[in-house]
């Protein structure tokens, strides 16, 4: 049987993730056959038993075929110091652990949210592109990373930004096929003007290509220019791949495009394992655990929800499942079902009740 390992973490994680199972358990009606475990990671876990991270969620997350994740931090835990300690090592230990290094993010307007955006209609309507970010390397893992007091009141504090050949040439390849699927073309940002690391990227991107992948078109920009076309043009781009820092902000972008974060999910791929065939997976909505709401039962559950779509496609080849899925939303929201996040003033459903309107959808067309 598929097994998945629900990690509902912090702030609005345990609402969303609920949503979650309500759709995981209609899949189950029409024979998907998921088993589900859940485990403790971030805050939460911090709070129970004393790490972000436990030992438990990594077995637990080995174990399973696919890890469904929600969302950690908040205020609580902001004065942890130990970076280690904090909850968002619990999502960054999971990424390195299981060397997830492909982080997709699908940016897509879906029409009845056109208007949504705080861009003008004919700039977002009928948007679908793909940020591909690199996620295991970069500035965020680099080493060293510290913070050290040079006397006279002063601190330093270090990031290294560490890129290896293979770490760009396989994010590379993923994007490439990746686009083959898709529209065909890939675009990749840097900041060769500026940083060494961006030099070997465009370089380890342009022999990548030339691998056998003539088919799809390549372009280049720098990602800072990248940014402004992003809200220029958004329709010109298909697949844009990116380090994990550029990838970071470049996703987060992208995200407004579509009206709000909690429309985005994410999937965070490894490669596949040639004894078992299985690829490591964990998908994640792009936003964040919105303290400010938890526990009001209000939250936005569709990038929860489309995550758990982009599951059935990567993970479980349930393509049929996943097409319904997205459909669903889609039907949901041309129905006029709208969390406070996307509403534009007009009437709101709460947590629960776009969850019913998804699952209703889901039913005419399974």
């Amino acid at each position: 049987m598929p097994s998945l390992l629900l990690l509902a973490g912090d702030g609005i994680g345990p609402e969303i993730m609920s949503a979650t199972k309500r759709v995981i358990d209609y899949l189950n009606t029409k024979g998907a056959g998921f088993e589900t475990t859940e485990g403790l990671v971030g805050g939460a876990a911090f709070d129970a038993v004393g790490t972000p991270y436990p030992q438990d969620t990594v077995d637990k997350a080995e174990a399973a075929d696919a890890v469904l994740f929600a969302c950690v931090g908040g205020p609580k835990w902001d004065e942890i110091k130990e970076y280690e300690m904090r909850p968002e090592a619990g999502l960054l230990g999971l990424r390195k652990h299981f060397e997830l290094f492909a982080n997709i993010r699908p940016a897509i307007s879906y029409p009845a949210l056109a208007d949504a955006s705080s861009l003008k209609r004919e700039v977002v309507e009928g948007l679908d592109i793909v940020i591909l970010r690199e996620l295991t390397g970069g500035v965020y893992f680099g080493e060293p990373k510290t913070i050290t007091d040079i006397g006279n009141g002063q601190k330093r504090a270090i990031d290294t930004q560490v890129y290896d050949t293979y770490e760009i040439e396989r994010i590379a390849k993923a994007a490439f096929e990746l686009a083959r699927a898709r529209r065909g073309k890939v675009t990749s940002m840097e900041k060769r003007n500026v940083m060494k690391s961006g030099l070997l990227w465009r370089e380890v991107v342009e022999q990548t290509h030339k691998q056998g992948y003539e088919d799809v078109t390549l372009d280049h920009m720098l990602a800072d220019a990248g940014a402004m076309q992003l809200v220029r043009d958004p329709k010109q781009f298909d697949v844009v791949v990116t380090d994990n820092l550029f990838g970071d902000m470049l996703s987060d972008i992208a995200a407004q495009l579509t009206g709000s974060l909690g429309m985005l999910p994410s999937a965070s791929l490894g490669a596949v394992d040639p004894k078992t065939g299985r690829r490591r997976a964990l998908y994640e909505p792009v936003h964040g655990s919105a303290p400010d709401i938890a526990g009001k039962g209000i939250a936005n559950p569709i990038a929860m929800i489309a995550s758990l779509g982009m599951a059935l496609k990567y993970s479980f080849g349930m393509n049929k499942e996943a097409d319904a899925l997205d459909a669903a939303i889609a039907g949901a929201l041309d129905e006029g079902a709208r969390t406070a996040d996307i509403a534009a003033g007009g009437p709101t459903v709460d947590t629960v009740g776009m969850t019913d309107a998804i699952l209703k959808q889901l039913d005419l067309r399974l």
